[in-house]
This record gives structure tokens, sequence and C-alpha cells, in this order.
């Protein structure tokens, strides 16, 4: 054979036998990143699942102790932005590795503190690194992946926060009945320690944004489509953050409050599943599974408002919210990433700032309606919220949720 011939031979076969290679997702790296997702809602939600114990340890009533996640939230929202433009140009796994330390520090003061001031100014130093965090977390993932695999990465990265809802918020409440709270808070800071060392090993550096790519924030938000995902994803949040938040006394209003536990067990268990049905499908489906997600939601929210009575009705409703907002960060990021492109990290701490907002206020409103209105209206309130989004996104099919053949 020809050395010419032979030498395209030779192309050709290392082609076929890295062609796999370049296929696979990199799990060591998107481990990381899951774990770091994981960390980070559990760091937000531990404490509801402790709050009797944190409010005697601390000597304040348990409303009072409840403000430990609401500071959170706060301080995610407030310094997502701010630290974002600060730290544009720094090595992702660099910033990534201080926004661990910032948790392994504030977790360990608020294992070992008995002073509420000093417990509060940990959990707003938490908070900012989940501000960190969350605004990097989707651009990684999509980054250290090869393209035809992008959206799976995402979701894979993103689980974390379902897992710990279902599995590392109830399992924490347990640890803290059985070795006290401050030992649970504790045992996170060493697992931070251990996914620091992973995320040193296994986790590749991609390079920040040069400050002559950054666009100010007013040239992002004229970014086609832009507006339109940062809107529906507040909505999206703040309707489900009301349900969530206020399902107990919903139930209990028909009821049904012996049913709590069991029902947020099915959601999630159903959010897991809708996070693995979205990494199989979000690559190809991208703007179908948007729309299942908010159609989903809504049905359940109506449900609920109508027939919150019956049990049957309340499981399956349930268990639809929960494949509706399993894969709901990995679908909403996608879309923001999708529409920013080259301006993906500059943009990404945009939706940390309105997943928040709805956050905070989903608590404040849900707050003031069960106050002023009954259970009832809350889920009035969301069934309104959700058939918003599913308008919304139906109709943004241009440059918002675009389908395959409108994709820029």
């Amino acid at each position: 054979m020809p050395e010419k011939e032979e030498e395209e031979v030779t192309k050709v076969q290392d082609a076929i036998l890295q062609a796999p290679e370049r296929e696979r997702l990199p799990i060591g790296a998107l481990i990381a990143l899951f774990t770091a997702g994981f960390i980070t809602t559990l760091t937000e939600a531990l404490p509801a699942g402790v709050l009797p114990q944190m409010s005697r340890a601390l000597g304040v009533s348990e409303s009072v102790a409840g403000q430990t996640v609401t500071i959170y939230a706060v301080a995610t929202m407030l310094t997502a932005i701010p630290v974002a433009v600060a730290t544009t140009n720094w090595p992702r796994r660099h910033l990534l590795v201080v926004a661990l330390v910032g948790f392994l520090v504030a977790n360990l003061v608020t294992a070992l503190s008995v002073d509420y001031t000093i417990t509060m100014v940990a959990r707003f130093v938490a908070g900012a690194a989940s501000g960190v965090t969350w605004s990097i977390l989707g651009g990684y993932a999509q980054r250290i992946t090869p393209d035809a695999l992008k959206g799976r990465a995402m979701a894979f990265a993103f689980a974390g926060t379902p897992v710990a809802l279902a599995l590392g918020v109830p399992v924490g409440a347990f640890l803290g009945q059985i070795v006290g709270w401050q030992v649970t808070f504790g045992l996170m800071s060493v697992l931070t320690a251990l996914l620091i060392a992973w995320t040193m090993w296994k986790l590749p550096n991609v390079p920040g944004q040069k400050a002559a790519e950054r666009l100010p924030l007013g040239h992002l938000l004229r970014i086609r489509g832009l507006r339109t995902i940062l809107v529906v994803t507040g909505v999206y949040v703040l309707a489900h953050t009301i349900l969530y938040t206020y399902i107990a006394p919903v139930l209990a209003g028909v009821g049904l409050a012996d049913q709590v536990q069991w029902i947020l067990l099915a959601f999630g268990i159903a959010s897991i599943l809708s996070i693995w049905l979205t990494g199989v499908f979000v690559d190809r489906h991208h703007r179908r599974l948007t729309i299942l997600s908010t159609v989903f939601f809504a049905v359940a929210a109506v449900a609920l408002t109508l027939w919150s009575g019956n049990v049957v009705v309340d499981y399956v409703a349930v268990t639809a919210w929960g494949l509706a907002f399993g894969g709901a960060a990995t679908l909403f990021q996608g879309a923001l990433m999708a529409a920013s492109r080259e301006h993906a990290d500059a943009a990404q701490p945009l939706m940390v700032t309105m997943w928040n907002g709805g956050i905070g206020l989903g608590g404040l409103i849900g707050g003031i309606l069960l106050a002023g209105f009954g259970s009832a209206s809350l889920m009035i309130a969301v069934a309104v919220l959700v058939i918003f989004t599913v308008v919304v996104v139906i109709l943004a099919r241009t440059h918002a949720f675009p389908g395959p053949s409108t994709k820029p």
C-alpha cells in the first residue's frame, strides 16, 4: 500500500477510535458540578428541617430562626450580579473553589455558633457563595462537554437540586434529630472539603471572559428573547415557591394535614425522574419539554385549586408538578444560554437573581395571601401565574424558546 494511502487509513482509524471519546460525558467533572449544586441547595434548605432544634439552641422563636433561610436567598439575589462582574475574568475552577470554601467556612461557623447574629452572618456568606455557584454551574457544564451532549450535561449538573430537596433535606432532618443539627452542618463542611479536593482533581479549568468581550447590563437585556426568558423564569419560580412553601396549610384546609410528608415525597421522586427524562430528551426536544413543563405545572395547579379535597387527585397533581419542576432549571438555563450565546457567562447572574427573587417573593406573597384570604387564594394565584407562563412560552417561539427550525 502506498505510504500516502497508509497515512490516510491511519487517520481514519484514529478518528474512529477517538470519536466515542469525544462524545462521552465527562462524568468525573460533572459529579463535581452535581455535588456543588447539591451542597448549595442543601445548605439553603437544611434549616427548615432542623428549625425547632436551631431555634432552641440560638434562643429565638422558630419564625425568627426561619429567617436563616430568608437571608440566604436575599444574599444570593443581592450578590450574584456584582460578584459575577467583579470575577468575570477569573478561571472558572478557581472561582468555584472559592465559592466552595465559602460554604465550608459558613457551614462550619453555623455548626459552632450559638449566637443568632453570628449565624445570620454565616448564612449571608453562604448565600453569596450560592450566587457564585449558580452563576457558573450551567455554563461550566456546557463548556466541558461535546456539543451533542450539552443539554444532558446541564441536566446532570442541575440534578443536585431535586436530589437535595427529595433526599438531602429529609436525611439532614433525621440526622439533626439523632446527632444534633450542629453536627449535621459540620458534616456538610466535611463533604465540602472532600468536594474541593475532587474538584481540583477532576474538574478541568476553563478561562473566564476577557474585559473586551463583556457586555454592559443594559446591552445584555436587549438581547432578543432574554427578557422573556427571565420573566418566565421569575414567574414560574414564584408560583412554585408559593405552592411548595404553603402546601401544608393548603392540605390542612381540606383535612389532609397528615398527608403532607408523603405528598412532598411524591413530589421529590417525580422531580428526580424529571431530571433524568430532561437529560435524555433536552438536546433534541428543548422547546417541547419547556412547554410540557409549564403545561404540567398549570394542570397540577388547576387540579389542586378545584379538587384538592380528593387525595388521589392531590397525589396525581403533585406528581405532575414534580415532573414539571425537576427539569425546569435545565430548561430555562439552556434557553438563556442559547439566546445569549457568547455572552452566556455574563447573563447567568441575571437568571440567578430572577430565580432567587421568585423564591423571596414567593414566601412573602404567599404569606400575605394566606393571612388575608385563606389557603384557597394561594392555589388560585399559583394557577394564574403558571397559566401565564404557558401562554408566553407557546408564543415565544422565535427567540426565547425556539424550536429546532427557528434556532439562530
